[in-house]
């Protein structure tokens, strides 16, 4: 046997746990805020309550409460007391060990089942606030009362309480605390109301608080979320503008038998911001857990706020958010069944209030049609995209045409709608979802086809000028490209409605991308403008001698201009207005100008005017592109 100094080497030692630590590990990485020793202690005190009822041989006078007395003035105690079970000198003998126990089992998100446990968390946050706590209690199942005293140094004392004493005190449980330096406010009248009546309103015994001048408030009020009734109730409809800042829609009564959990949905009056995520107020037996978990509803669901209350969702070490379990999400599951059922429903029973939903929630609804085959059948046809020819839902598209036709972007969109068919109207798929909704139809709606348009397709389609007129035709393509070789642009002539519309400037995707490139390049610092210059040379070097990558002029030769401008044989008349209409055509594609545009336009204007009152030396030869 080794031995160092007459010691042992091999014998085992407890370990020395630095209380002070432990508590600063709980307010700083587990706790959010000391405020939560309040709500600690009234969990504990709920579920002593509960246990005194459940197992107690007689039952409580007016069915149990708990009583607070703030801690108002200098050198004032908080008194916290309830009419529970109590606990035996044999219970608070366990406490250190309970505390120890049950907060590893928290920190590993395990059950917290027994009331010892939680009695012990809530005395480990009550160290945020104090650093002195006295316990006295006397148990519903007899004896003597017990007192247990403790500091944050990890030093205690417990102790019997003798007759008189035992007999002076009430069953149950009494927690006192002197408040630390800085803590004095927060456990002063204002903040225990507040923050009493924030985590225990809700809770089915009464919670009395006393004032300081006298008397006592009770913050309890009815659980109206709780209701089952079928159609929302006055107090429920007021609870939920409360909660939302606005009349509510709708409300949606939610019931998850199997994990206990119960509530109501409401359904906003107004879309949410963009980005927003669905959030829920949940209260675990009655006392709130969090006013904003984030992962009880499904994703798509953001067009309601929730309020539940459950007793079979595991709360984590903080017991500000839920775990992430098999009860998790089947609750999550059946909670989206709910809000699904409620919108199948409104289209049978009330197809005006879905329309009415749908105006408000268009893009949550368009998510959910996307990932919901379901509802997908249901909701498509009530949606609104934007067309050719104006605002429609997808039914008064499909009604026009079963071929429906859509551009995979705005800016092809844009593009398209200037000079697509209006007896086919061409739905814009650049907005969220609105893609793959068109996509969906043919899966939804029997009979439906679809197709995606494209700039270079659309206006490949387009009419060519009359055989009689072609070669003016093609003479005006070569003199109007010869005019804009300075901005890298190819001119095509083709005939479209309407006629008062003499050009438009259209771009594929590749062009779209050099434009940008272009116009990022003339405001980047010299070596990220040299990098971007080397990327289109690269891309140009690619598409070879293709004619994608770069813009295009689609003069109309329906328009009285055009025409007009084929046949103008002055070059210089000719040049600058042909680069006027070019600029023009930009302008009204939302086209930023680049500066050559600018350039070219500035000259075009001088020259122009310089010309039209017949001032010698113009046209200029350094402005003239031949």
């Amino acid at each position: 046997m080794s031995r160092t100094d007459g010691v042992d080497a091999r014998a085992s030692r407890p370990f020395q746990v630095d209380l002070r630590g432990v508590v600063d590990l709980l307010s700083r990485h587990i706790y959010s805020s000391p405020q939560v020793f309040l709500r600690e202690l009234m969990q504990n005190g709920r579920d002593a309550v509960v246990a005194r009822r459940q197992h107690a041989v007689e039952p409580i006078a007016g069915g149990g409460g708990i009583w607070i007395t703030p801690a108002d003035g200098e050198g004032a105690e908080f008194v916290f007391r309830d009419d529970g079970i109590g606990l035996t000198l044999a219970d608070v003998g366990e406490l250190l060990a309970t505390v120890g126990r049950s907060s590893k089992r928290d920190l590993f998100d395990l059950p917290r089942t027994d009331y010892l446990g939680q009695f012990g968390i809530g005395l480990l946050s009550c160290f945020m606030v104090a650093d002195r706590i006295v316990i006295r209690s006397r148990s519903a199942a007899g004896g003597p009362g017990v007192e247990w005293i403790g500091a944050t140094d990890g030093t205690y004392t417990a102790r019997e309480l003798d007759e008189h004493e035992t007999a002076a005190l009430a069953i149950g449980t009494e927690v006192r605390l002197v408040p630390l330096a800085g803590m004095s406010e927060l456990l002063s009248s204002a903040s225990v109301v507040a923050l009493a009546t924030r985590f225990g309103e809700f809770l089915d015994l009464p919670v009395r608080i006393a004032l300081p001048r006298g008397g006592e408030e009770t913050i309890n009020r009815d659980a109206v979320f709780l209701q089952s009734n079928a159609e929302p109730t006055a107090e429920l409809v007021a609870y939920g503008a409360e909660l939302l800042g606005a009349t509510p829609f709708d409300a949606i009564p939610l019931v998850v038998p199997g994990t206990a959990t119960r509530g109501v949905a409401f359904v906003l009056p107004y879309a949410p911001p963009p980005g927003s995520r669905q959030s829920t107020r949940v209260y675990l037996g009655r006392m709130l857990l969090g006013e904003r978990i984030d992962e009880l509803l499904p994703d798509w669901a953001f067009f309601v706020r929730a309020v539940i209350d459950t007793e079979g969702l595991q709360p984590t070490a903080s017991r500000e958010q839920l775990v992430e379990n098999e009860s998790l999400e089947y609750t999550r599951s059946e909670l989206g069944a709910a809000l699904r059922r409620w919108i199948l429903q409104k289209a049978l029973a009330e197809p005006h209030r879905l329309a009415e939903f749908v105006a408000i929630h268009h893009v949550a609804l368009k998510s959910l049609v996307v990932h919901d085959d379901e509802l997908a059948g249901v909701l498509a046809r009530w949606l609104s995209v934007e067309t050719s020819a104006g605002p429609m839902t997808l039914d008064a598209v499909m009604q026009r045409s079963a071929h429906v036709r859509y551009a995979e972007t705005v800016d092809e969109f844009r593009q398209v709608a200037a000079f697509g068919d209006r007896s086919s109207p061409i739905v814009n798929g650049g907005y969220i979802y609105d893609s793959e909704i068109v996509r969906r139809l043919p899966d939804i709606v029997a009979g439906v086809t679809v197709e995606r348009v494209t700039v270079l397709g659309e206006l490949d389609n387009l009419d060519s000028p009359p055989m009689a007129d072609r070669p003016l035709a093609h003479t005006l393509e070569e003199r109007a490209a010869e005019a804009l070789r300075q901005v890298s642009c190819d001119v095509d002539v083709r005939g479209f409605e309407p006629a008062d519309l003499p050009a438009l400037a259209v771009a594929d995707p590749d062009a779209l991308r050099s434009i940008g490139r272009a116009a990022a390049q003339e405001t980047a610092p010299p070596l990220w403008g040299s990098v971007l210059g080397r990327v289109d040379k690269a891309a140009a070097a690619h598409r070879g001698a293709q004619a994608s990558g770069r813009l295009r002029l689609c003069l109309n030769w329906n328009n009285p201009l055009v025409r007009t401008l084929a046949a103008t044989n002055d070059d210089a008349v000719f040049s600058r207005s042909i680069q006027l209409v070019y600029v023009q055509a930009l302008l009204a594609g939302h086209r930023p100008l680049q500066a050559a545009d600018r350039r070219m336009l500035t000259s075009a204007l001088s020259d122009l005017v310089h010309l039209s009152v017949g001032l010698p030396g113009y046209p200029s030869q350094e402005s003239d592109p031949s």
